[in-house]
């Protein structure tokens, strides 16, 4: 992740970053499956950092399969949640 990034931008941001997107995890236990469906999951977008969390729900679990910064390419994004995808329907 991008945590020592956050560190050099200021002292205990990247505990926050980190913090933040933890907390933003734990609200799928209510939320899950609301989420738009990107590239062929769910994604929820953190509220305080440009990342996104790409999820899908296998009966009663919820599967987070990548955690990404939005900043990247498209493509690149799409890239890395298809080979996901190919491991996952296997």
């Amino acid at each position: 992740m991008r945590l020592s990034f956050y560190d050099r931008l200021a002292q205990g941001l990247g505990d926050h970053f980190l913090e933040t997107l933890y907390t933003e995890i734990d609200t799928l236990l209510v939320y899950a499956g609301v989420h738009i469906k990107v590239f062929g999951y769910h994604r929820m977008l953190s509220r305080r950092f440009p990342f996104a969390i790409y999820y899908f729900l296998e009966e009663e679990n919820i599967i987070i399969m990548a955690v990404l910064d939005c900043r990247r390419d498209p493509a690149s994004i799409a890239r890395r949640l298809t080979n996901d995808d190919d491991t996952r329907q296997s």
